[in-house]
């Protein structure tokens, strides 16, 4: 039996920390956002219904799209940021579960889908057990602002387009706490997967 773990958080709370670790200890992580970036390349399906909808002014010179004009169109606007979400996620499903159904498929006793908006996109179905990786509000404006060279406006903006952190952690079966030092953070997901008989 294949255990499906469900990794999410909020935008800089250390998710991507914590799905390193798992890759770390041998454990495939389908990630969410890699794919994300690959079914908007250029020639793929999704790529040409994005620029059929937003118009050639979100492409850099090279034809790929410019992730930054199109974050912020749709991060001041709900109604564009609905438009580009149905255009892409259902491409993200189709792929994530093709490769989450072929780790099952050659017997892997633990896959990790690590999927930011999990609660959002109520995609809960898809896995077992959810581990959301959790800060403080304050540390995680910090931490956004200091990572994308935001205003606090615009941290804000992208934090409150997400589910609250303590909302997500009440759905969670484990949270784990990434306000202190990666060592901690580490123990934490060792002694989770071991409780989960996943890791030895």
């Amino acid at each position: 039996m294949t255990l499906v773990i469900g990794l999410t958080g909020g935008i800089a709370s250390g998710k991507s920390t914590v799905a390193t670790m798992f890759t770390e200890l041998n454990i495939p992580v389908i990630d969410a956002d890699k794919i994300a970036r690959e079914v908007v390349l250029p020639g793929e399906e999704t790529y040409e219904k994005i620029v059929a909808t937003f118009g050639c002014d979100i492409l850099h010179d090279d034809e790929t799209l410019n992730r930054q004009k199109l974050g912020k169109i749709i991060f001041a606007d709900n109604k564009k940021r609905k438009q580009l979400n149905a255009l892409i996620h259902p491409a993200i499903r189709r792929r994530m579960i093709h490769e989450r159904d072929a780790y099952i498929q050659a017997d892997e006793t633990c896959i990790v889908l690590d999927i930011p908006l999990l609660f959002e996109s109520k995609l809960t179905h898809y896995v077992e057990k959810i581990i959301v990786v959790y800060v403080d509000e304050q540390t995680q404006l910090r931490r956004l602002m200091k990572r994308d060279q935001l205003t606090e406006t615009e941290a804000r903006q992208r934090i409150d387009a997400q589910m609250s952190l303590g909302e997500k952690a009440k759905q969670a079966d484990v949270v784990i706490d990434n306000n202190g030092t990666i060592e901690q953070t580490k123990n934490k997901l060792i002694d989770t997967l071991k409780k989960w008989n996943v890791y030895s």
